[in-house]
């Protein structure tokens, strides 16, 4: 298996993913939606995990010292284990927290309710490129192994990373657009609370 740290596929899910940010956080403010809320700071968290990994991959292509005789090769390991950390404190209980919230006080969608639909699909769009890019990555290194066997027998934690990141976040994302598709169906707000859990 190769060890190939798919710089590629990290810095387009960095770009993705600040951009898909700037985009929700910005539908969250005109609207309000909890759902846009919770999925923006689910990007930030996203974006500062492509950071870690690339510091991670960085880092780890440091010479072996007096201090560190084999080298420093685990440093992606390590920081791949952060990004998994951050991802579900900083992105999920957010996400929990706000449906809370939300739940408590349901209000519809009421003003520019075209922005978090439109939002929400042109990031599934972004996500999809970005998780496209890792897919085309992944498959120069797994060979003839299949997905389950190539995310655990890999030896560069990125691409795995990367890989079940941007899936995850296509799931949130299309929980995301029904919930606030049902608040602005029924004009029930608790839906986009569903949304944002």
């Amino acid at each position: 298996m190769a060890t190939s740290g798919g710089t590629t596929a990290v810095v387009t899910a960095l770009f993705a993913n600040l951009g898909i940010a700037i985009a929700k956080f910005v539908g969250y403010l005109l609207t309000g939606s909890s759902s846009m809320l919770a999925e923006s700071v689910h990007s930030v968290a996203d974006t500062s995990n492509q950071a870690l990994l690339l510091i991670g991959g960085k880092r780890a292509t440091r010479k072996a010292s007096d201090v560190h005789q084999f080298g420093y090769g685990r440093t992606r390991y390590v920081y791949a284990f952060l990004v998994a950390i951050i991802l579900f404190t900083l992105g999920g209980l957010f996400a929990l927290y706000e449906a809370w919230h939300k739940y408590a006080d349901p209000h519809p969608i009421d003003q520019w309710q075209w922005v978090p639909v439109v939002v929400l699909l042109l990031a599934i769009v972004f996500e999809s490129y970005a998780l496209s890019t890792a897919v085309k990555e992944a498959n120069h290194t797994r060979g003839d192994d299949g997905w389950m066997a190539y995310l655990r027998k890999s030896r560069a934690p990125e691409i795995p990373v990367i890989l079940l990141e941007d899936t995850g976040a296509l799931v949130g994302l299309v929980f995301g657009l029904f919930g606030v598709g049902m608040t602005l169906a029924t004009g029930d707000g608790r839906w986009d609370a569903v949304g944002s859990a």
